[in-house]
């Protein structure tokens, strides 16, 4: 859990995703149309991955931990939430109040 947490904080978004997952390459996909450089963290690809999936997993509270996407330190959700939030407008003002935005 501290290093899911630890790695959430370091960068202002920050994705974990599965390479192989459609919805985790459509969010992937949406924070680079608007401009965000994501630190981005691919479960299946990374040696410590399992690890994180089930830390993931107790924090979310959910099966299918990803994507789960942080911004400015703070869990905001998986795609239903992220898309809602860009839906609703609040993304960008998110985006823009964590400094991943500059616009």
């Amino acid at each position: 859990m501290d290093r899911v947490v630890g790695l959430a904080s370091q960068r202002a978004v920050v994705i974990f995703s599965v390479s192989s997952c459609c919805m985790c390459y459509a969010i992937k996909t949406l924070f680079g149309e608007l401009g965000c450089n994501p630190a981005i963290y691919e479960l299946d690809e990374d040696p410590a991955g399992r690890e994180m999936e089930l830390a993931l997993i107790r924090l979310i509270g959910k099966k299918k931990p990803v994507p789960a996407v942080f911004i400015g330190g703070r869990f905001v959700g998986l795609t239903e939430q992220v898309m809602s939030h860009h839906l609703g407008g609040t993304l960008v003002p998110l985006l823009r109040d964590a400094g991943a935005l500059w616009l």
